[in-house]
């Protein structure tokens, strides 16, 4: 099950479609209708549903809000797809729900964790299943004052302590750190944006955290986030972090001739190469991290082969 983020003020973006694209192989998402609190006058009601939300704000603010979600409605039926807001849907297995939130004012983050549990309650109740595997995706890397360079992790199985040691994926190979803190939002507050943290000494999936740890400068996204319980398992997780890197590299297939391509987090870059190949872009090299001068030096060879 996937979550697709559209800001309801620019509607569908050109990325915004290639993550469509990513959800549809999963066959069941919802769409989270972000950024309600841009909207001239809004009101906010973070402990409330946005059913009763709604009803409070100005005559104004309901108009400019549904001429919105019509725009969003019309995007998606141009990718031949179905969209109605949660609370109208008429049917949930041919039309895609659009759930109102707010990141910033917390408004609809009540409702959209309410979708996501009757969803995988009725279409994945057989497949809803907790395991102490542990599971768990790295999401992004930020850096925050006071903490360092922090990495937002997704929960999905199994549990995380205060001086675990992980191994994440990182530019100049596998990192192996320990867990300094375990931060998770305040309720009904987005994991992403700027909020106070509660300090957690033991998490179980699934949730999202926040990681504060050493050495996660260099830290990618896109990659599992692996957690050694014995000292000799470091190197097994070391090996199985720079393995399934390099096999999704290699996985792409490359053009003798093409643009180079360069991506902060793995989900970033396969959105990007879905988009080159629908408009029949060729790319000659690809990677994930920050632009350094050997990724210049590969592009500019490019440039000396073929000027266009």
């Amino acid at each position: 099950m996937a979550i697709l983020v559209v800001d309801i003020m620019h509607g569908l973006e050109p990325q915004t479609i290639e993550s469509l694209t990513c959800s549809r192989r999963e066959r069941l998402f919802l769409v989270a209708l972000n950024k309600v609190d841009r909207l001239f006058e809004w009101k906010r009601g973070p402990n409330s549903g946005f059913v009763d939300t709604i009803k409070k704000q100005k005559k104004n603010t309901k108009q400019e809000f549904d001429e919105r979600v019509q725009i969003v409605v019309k995007e998606f039926a141009e990718q031949a797809l179905n969209a109605a807001l949660f609370y109208n849907n008429p049917d949930a297995r041919s039309y895609v729900s659009l759930v109102p939130t707010s990141a910033h004012t917390g408004d609809g983050m009540g409702d959209l964790i309410s979708q996501v549990v009757l969803l995988t309650q009725t279409r994945l109740a057989q497949r809803l299943a907790f395991s102490d595997e542990m599971q768990s995706m790295v999401l992004e890397v930020k850096s925050l004052p006071g903490l360092g360079t922090t990495i937002d992790v997704i929960l999905v199985n199994g549990k995380l302590k205060e001086g675990d040691t992980v191994i994440v994926a990182g530019i100049e190979g596998p990192i192996v750190t320990q867990i300094r803190a375990l931060l998770t939002p305040e309720p009904l507050r987005e994991l992403r944006v700027k909020n106070q943290y509660i300090n957690n000494k033991e998490l179980l999936g699934s949730q999202g955290v926040k990681i504060a740890a050493k050495d996660l400068d260099k830290a990618l996204a896109g990659i599992p986030l692996f957690v050694a319980q014995q000292q000799d398992e470091v190197d097994y997780w070391r090996s199985e972090v720079s393995t399934i890197l390099r096999d999704t590299l290699q996985s792409i297939k490359l053009s003798d001739r093409g643009v180079y391509v360069q991506a902060s987090t793995l989900g970033s870059l396969e959105a990007l190469l879905e988009f080159l190949r629908t408009s029949k872009i060729p790319y000659s090299g690809v990677n994930i991290g920050p632009v350094h001068k050997k990724d210049i030096m590969k592009c500019s060879t490019m440039l000396e082969h073929d000027g266009q």
